[in-house]
């Protein structure tokens, strides 16, 4: 999934696609990006495709990649 990250808390983040829908993350721990990134990330609206898979009992989904 691509898009641009527009919220950041902690290990969470919001994608919002192209279509303008937000979708939940939380970074997984083999990800290879650190949560302090995010932060990054989001304040220069970077464009960035990630590769995840669905989160057991909670609302979102596991980032295991992020790739700018």
């Amino acid at each position: 999934m691509t898009g641009t990250v527009t919220i950041v808390q902690e290990s969470r983040f919001q994608l919002t696609d192209d279509a303008g829908v937000g979708h939940l993350f939380t970074v997984g721990h083999a990800c290879g990006t650190e949560p302090g990134q995010l932060a990054n990330l989001q304040r220069h609206q970077s464009r960035i495709r990630v590769t995840y898979k669905p989160a057991p009992n909670t609302i979102g989904n596991i980032a295991t990649s992020i790739s700018v």
